[in-house]
């Protein structure tokens, strides 16, 4: 390989897990092209001699894709496709004893904060004064926005802090700059995304300060909307409602993993809330902000999970009809609270438990979406698939709502542009729409 400055080789970086590994691996490319490295994410082409895999260890089914992966290079690393190949990113942070042991062909493990260590095998200086820069790869209209890094929730079930640490806040001036760097790029888009966005600002200024970073954010030049993920039920800061009520740029969207409702398994999962608590919150959240679109995430089959207990996960989501919703099966993590507990609901029932409850949201999804027809709706294109321009409404994040079909005969929607539509059709999970004439 060659040395620094010398851009004859190529680095492929493939990105495995959720957005805050994608943003991980930006700022990784960010940093290699700034140190005259020829860089590139995720090409299909075997010209790079050299990959860097950023792996996910959540759940089992995401450690046996990372695996599935850095198996599939090493056969590349030894068959001499590829010169050298290095792993970083969560599965690294939590099984590198036993994966460099199994895995020869790996030249080198990295952890989820050793950025600089893994640039000295590029023999690349980590560039301080680039804060906020990254190399995109999402559309250049919008971008995932980590304001924090790590945990400090209990939660039973989760291996985060085993593989992020704990919960680290990014100064509001440093978010501030980064948006604005953003922006003056292209991005009209923020997707605010944290291990939980609720816990900001506790370890810095002594308070849940994510009201007064929105408020600043919301004032940067270029950025049309904001949006919330991962937000935690307990203490939930209700400022927070009132300043997405007062700036038109902060979509009335809020994703709220709120995992379980019956209080056996909430207390099971160390969730530090009930279900009257939760029921309440939601109950104020809507009250609130009518209009806003709700999603949540939930959790079959924890540990001790009864029929009763999933009876009453199944009525709440009837009860409730959220906008949005998914559901994962529970995966036994070992380290984690949850470990010491007998993994007593088979896997089979796990999965009928999260394709019961899936089928249930399908309907209300369908309900929800047939309502949307005939009403008008401003509309972010992210791209043209096919026949159709594709984009969303500010109810639905990247990669995992609804998004909006438009037939692309005999007319151009530019990408990353907004345009006013109407919604003639809809399916269960997405729909259908015509641009109307300004």
């Amino acid at each position: 390989m060659k040395t620094k400055g010398n851009q004859s080789y190529k680095v492929n970086i493939v990105t495995l897990g959720c957005s805050k590994n994608t943003v991980d691996s930006e700022v990784l490319m960010g940093q290699l092209s700034a140190n005259g490295i020829n860089v590139s994410h995720e090409q299909e082409s075997d010209e790079a001699q050299v990959v860097v895999i950023n792996t996910c260890g959540f759940i089992e089914r995401a450690k046996q894709e990372s695996i599935d992966t850095i198996l599939r290079y090493a056969e590349a690393r030894q068959s001499g496709r590829i010169d050298k190949l290095y792993v970083t990113g969560c599965l690294s942070e939590r099984y590198r004893d036993d994966l460099q042991k199994e895995i020869k062909e790996v030249d080198a493990w990295f952890g989820t904060r050793e950025l600089p260590q893994l640039l000295k095998k590029f023999k690349a200086d980590y560039k301080h004064e680039l804060l906020g820069e990254r190399q995109l790869t999402t559309p250049g209209h919008y971008a995932f926005f980590k304001i924090s890094e790590g945990c400090d929730r209990p939660c039973s079930f989760c291996a985060i802090p085993l593989m992020r640490g704990m919960h680290v806040s990014k100064p509001k001036e440093q978010l501030v700059k980064e948006a604005a760097h953003l922006a003056s790029r292209g991005v009209k888009e923020l997707v605010l995304i944290a291990q939980d966005l609720t816990y900001y600002g506790l370890d810095l200024y002594k308070t849940r300060d994510l009201a007064d970073l929105l408020k600043q954010l919301a004032g940067v030049n270029g950025i049309e909307w904001i949006r919330l993920q991962y937000a935690y039920p307990s203490q939930f800061p209700l400022e927070v409602l009132e300043v997405i009520k007062d700036h038109a740029n902060i979509c009335k969207y809020l994703d709220m993993p709120l995992q379980h409702i019956s209080d056996p398994m909430l207390k099971s999962m160390r969730r530090g809330i009930t279900k009257r608590r939760t029921i309440e919150l939601v109950e104020t959240i809507r009250k609130s902000i009518p209009e806003l679109a709700l999603r949540t995430t939930l959790i079959a089959g924890h540990p001790g999970e009864t029929e009763q207990d999933f009876k009453e996960l199944a009525d709440f989501v009837s009860e409730q009809r959220f906008d949005r919703l998914g559901i994962f099966t529970y995966s036994h993590e070992e380290k984690t609270h949850s470990f010491s507990l007998e993994d007593n609901v088979p896997e089979e029932v796990k999965q009928e438990r999260a394709d019961a409850i899936m089928a249930i949201q399908e309907g209300i999804s369908w309900d929800l979406n047939q309502k949307k027809i005939g009403k008008d709706f401003n509309v972010l294109i992210d791209r043209k698939e096919g026949d159709f321009f594709i984009g969303r409404t500010e109810y639905d994040s990247p990669e995992v709502d609804n998004e909006v079909l438009i037939p692309a005969h005999n007319i151009y929607l530019p990408t990353g542009g907004f345009v006013k539509t109407r919604i003639v059709d809809a399916t269960e999970f997405d729909l259908f729409g015509e641009p109307l004439q300004p």
